[in-house]
């Protein structure tokens, strides 16, 4: 199974913005803090805006920040949110009937389970578990712990 580089763009913008809680960040420093184009990360921000997981300010001292605390932010519902398919394979999808074995196949089965396994798993994490230690991450991404707030 392959993550889309829509949740891994997702994953990565939450986890920076639980690295700074006390300040808005901008799409263009979380961009080249990761390498990433910035025109990827507005589509994502807007997408994780409507959903509620960023708060978005607008103006010339703008930003965003996250819109719920990174403890209530689990990864499980994330990525259920920005993964538009987690069918493994075609014949999970309920509208799929190409398979002549679909009536007795156990692979199906087999590979749903591991699906909610894999999706179990992440249940198990929040946001907040992500970025418990926050000091190698902020170090990495080149962001001080001492870095006072941007003027609003």
């Amino acid at each position: 199974m392959r993550l889309t580089v829509y949740s891994d763009y997702s994953l990565r913008l939450l986890m920076y913005l639980a690295l700074r809680p006390e300040r808005l960040s901008t799409i263009k420093e979380i961009a080249e803090a990761y390498g990433i184009s910035s025109n990827h990360l507005m589509k994502v921000v807007h997408q994780l805006g409507l959903a509620g997981y960023v708060e978005t300010t607008r103006g010339r001292n703008g930003g965003m920040r996250l819109g719920r605390p990174a403890a209530e932010i689990g990864l499980g519902e994330v990525i259920r949110y920005t993964e538009p398919d987690m069918d493994i394979v075609p014949c999970l999808e309920p509208e799929n009937k190409t398979c002549p074995l679909r009536r007795a196949c156990r692979l199906k089965g087999a590979l749903d389970r591991a699906r909610l396994a894999f999706l179990g798993v992440l249940d198990d994490y929040t946001l907040a578990d992500l970025t418990s230690t926050p000091g190698p991450m902020r170090s990495i991404l080149g962001l001080s712990s001492g870095q006072a707030p941007r003027p609003n």
